[in-house]
């Protein structure tokens, strides 16, 4: 294993969904910097500004840019990082599902609001994780994570963010986006360095706040796929929408548009 994760982050991360690994990506923080700068200037297809018309500050994000961004990219196949995701998935490989881009400016009042990105995503699978890297000291605009949400028994309603209608046209098959705040549920959330990362279930229920500081919250994902991690299809388009995929229910996703970054011997 590798020394940055323990035996009781890798139980941690199985029975909470959620586990804090500082320093994982302390290598690359110039780097993916860089990296945001070029994807604010040059956004790709998939690009988004999150606030209403009247809404302050600037919610910028955008994902699937690892193949034209080389910044990105150094970060994709760094083998420490994989190496990781292999440990806390329990993992014998990790696969690269796709990277994200979230950018709040300062006096940002806009929440990220509660979710699960699973039901978003055309994948099915136990072994998932996401790592969540601020760029930027974090202290009020952390990412929010519920503890043990993964293992709900129903996926949590997709909606979408700005007009907060349900992603697909069965609502009735999700529960409710809860209160977590009201409902007193265990929310896990870490005053962060540039270059810690959160590793969390694709399940797991979570939010941000905004960010009413005076300095820029900057923050990139990687998502990563283990052993189990197979295509499903979802009951309209999905996000990452994937077009013209040609992949069938229950297979691996396919390795060229999806690459293994990581296997053990």
């Amino acid at each position: 294993m590798t020394s940055l994760v323990t035996s009781e982050m890798i139980d941690e991360y199985e029975t909470t969904g959620v586990v804090f690994v500082p320093g994982l990506f302390e290598n690359h923080v110039e780097d993916l910097r860089r990296g945001v700068e070029l994807n604010m200037s040059e956004p790709g297809p998939y690009a988004a500004e999150n606030l209403k018309q009247g809404e302050k500050g600037r919610f910028f994000d955008d994902y699937c840019n690892w193949n034209r961004i080389p910044e990105f990219r150094k970060v994709v196949k760094d083998f420490k990082i994989n190496e990781a995701a292999a440990d806390l998935m329990r993992s014998n490989s990790v696969q690269l599902f796709h990277d994200h881009v979230l950018v709040k400016e300062p006096g940002t009042s806009k929440v990220t609001p509660w979710h699960s990105d699973a039901p978003y995503y055309f994948v099915k699978g136990n072994q998932t994780i996401s790592f969540w890297v601020p760029l930027d000291p974090v202290k009020d605009a952390s990412l929010r994570m519920v503890a043990g949400s993964h293992k709900w028994k129903k996926q949590v309603l997709p909606t979408r963010w700005l007009s907060e209608e349900s992603f697909y046209p069965n609502p009735e098959d999700y529960i409710p986006v809860p209160d977590p705040d009201q409902e007193g549920m265990q929310i896990r959330e870490y005053e962060m360095e540039p270059g810690d990362a959160v590793a969390f279930h694709y399940e797991i229920l979570h939010g941000a706040r905004g960010n009413i500081s005076d300095s820029r919250r900057r923050a990139f994902s990687l998502r990563l796929l283990g052993d189990d991690a197979r295509y499903t299809k979802r009951p309209g388009p999905t996000s990452p929408p994937f077009p013209d995929h040609k992949m069938n229910e229950g297979e691996k996703l396919r390795s060229d548009w999806f690459p293994i970054l990581f296997k053990r011997h």
